[in-house]
């Protein structure tokens, strides 16, 4: 086992210490939340509690084990230094969330993707076993033996439940590149169908297929981006390898090439220079913009930063107004849709809302049905879904669609009014959608959707108090 460096764990102890002497620092009955500046999510920072946990020191590795294919990280750690150190060993976390700077405990309690996940599943099901601190200041350690009930109920809880300290997580072997074949679908019900057979058979056209995403720009101009394992550029066709961090861009390159190649970091990242497209807002994409804008700065953190300034300022709504332009509604929003159901979803959503391009990321849960987990340490909950929050059927191929943009309010319509939308198509196309950014249901239906009475007994086991923010607060606000 490559080193569990002595230093290593001797800072991941003092960084615990710090965090639950900073809990017991923060008076009785006071809301707690954590003592960060940054986020991933889309909705805004408002009503926050002054009080904050400090996990200053839980964005590290704490070991790599190439043996066993395992890695032992903090809570806070990035999937960009994760994945530093996971290569050089020949090795990956299962799914690698397309964002550099999402995290570990992010993306397990908030869900992650990307396009391993028709084989892989989601970034929690490859977790073995995490220390969480729970809303009553408890520092627990929980997996599918211990506390099964936090274990299968905290993804989606958005730290509503508690917060990951520790993660023990599977990786997943690499190979130098990824050879690529772009497939153009001028059919959206071809797409699906193509969709569910390589999901399930891992192949396409004699090919393997060991990444899957892909891209519609319009209802009869849809690709599928099939990645497979290569030793070398040639492997899949190529005299190189492509690079999309200088001043080619990605997402441009899908309609233009039947075959690429990328190194397996290239691959990984090859969303985050431009944050698929939505660069293009910010003018990175205008070539002589790029030229000028420095390689540091191309990456989806940064684009982050400049879109929660203009939350706070309002610029762009200032220059709107000042250019007499119609007010925006922001809809940003990525859904599970059965893969059954996609075609229909998709034309729903280019009629009604009309944003473009919009991604496509099948998945598939790994983790089968679950039996009673009963004689264990919180045990009891049965489930015929194993993730209860995020209520996902075992065995079906869903489609993540997401779609970041803004649309005009239309005359005589308010802002939400579109998201509203949105959210009953995808419920009547038998969908889920994530909760990073803005949401709008009333609170019977948010439970109905998202765990109910299985979240509210979480709840009060394991944060009777609740000082933690709510799931709903959370999510919704206080409507």
């Amino acid at each position: 086992m490559t080193a569990t460096l002595p230093d290593r764990a001797r800072a991941h102890a003092k960084a615990v210490a710090a965090l639950t002497a900073s809990y017991a620092a923060i008076p009785a009955g006071a809301q707690v939340r954590l003592a960060k500046r940054t986020s991933n999510l889309f909705r805004p920072r408002t009503d926050q509690p002054q009080a904050g946990l400090d996990v200053s020191g839980l964005d590290g590795v704490i070991a790599i084990d190439p043996v066993a294919r395992t890695a032992e990280v903090q809570g806070m750690c990035t999937y960009e230094r994760l994945v530093a150190e996971c290569l050089p060993h020949g090795l990956m976390p299962t799914v690698v969330p397309q964002l550099k700077t999402i995290t570990l405990g992010g993306a397990v309690t908030g869900l992650g993707i990307e396009s391993s996940s028709f084989r892989n599943g989601l970034p929690h099901e490859a977790v073995l076993e995490m220390d969480v601190l729970t809303g009553d200041g408890e520092l627990r350690t929980v997996s599918r033996t211990q506390y099964p009930d936090l274990f299968y109920g905290f993804p989606n809880s958005y730290g509503s439940l508690g917060y990951t300290v520790r993660l023990l997580v599977e990786l997943d072997p690499v190979r130098p590149y990824v050879g690529l074949r772009n497939v153009r679908f001028a059919d959206l019900e071809a797409l699906a169908a193509a969709i569910a057979t390589i999901s399930t058979e891992h192949s396409w056209d004699g090919e393997p297929v060991d990444f899957l995403d892909g891209v519609m720009f319009s209802v009869d101009e849809a690709y599928l981006c099939l990645g497979r394992w290569v030793d070398s550029p040639a492997e899949s066709g190529m005299a190189g390898a492509s690079d999309y961090t200088g001043q080619q861009i990605y997402y441009r390159s899908i309609p233009a090439r039947q075959r690429d190649c990328l190194t397996v970091s290239d691959y990984l990242w090859r969303w985050d220079t431009d944050w698929f497209w939505c660069s293009g807002a910010f003018g990175v994409q205008h070539p002589v913009i790029r030229r000028l804008w420095p390689a540091r700065y191309r990456r989806s953190d940064f684009y982050h930063r400049l879109i929660s300034l203009d939350h706070r300022f309002g610029v762009a709504a200032k220059l709107d107004r000042i250019r007499r332009r119609p007010p925006t509604e922001r809809v940003v929003q990525d859904v599970e849709i059965p893969v059954r159901r996609t075609a229909a979803f998709l034309r729903w959503f280019a009629e009604h809302v009309g944003m473009s391009p919009v991604w496509l990321c099948p998945l598939t849960l790994r983790e089968p049905a679950r039996a009673q987990d009963a004689g264990q340490p919180g045990g009891g909950h049965d489930s015929a879904k194993p993730w209860p929050l995020y209520p996902l059927t075992p065995g079906q191929v869903y489609v993540n669609v997401g779609f970041w943009g803004t649309v005009p309010i239309a005359a005589g319509r308010a802002d939400g009014d579109v998201n509203r939308l949105v959210e009953a198509a995808v419920a009547e196309h038998a969908g889920h959608k994530s909760l990073y950014s803005d949401a709008y249901y009333d609170r019977q239906t948010f439970a109905a959707m998202y765990g109910g009475q299985t979240y509210a007994e979480l709840k009060d086991r394991y944060d009777p108090g609740h000082r933690l923010t709510g799931l709903y607060e959370k999510a919704v606000g206080r409507r």
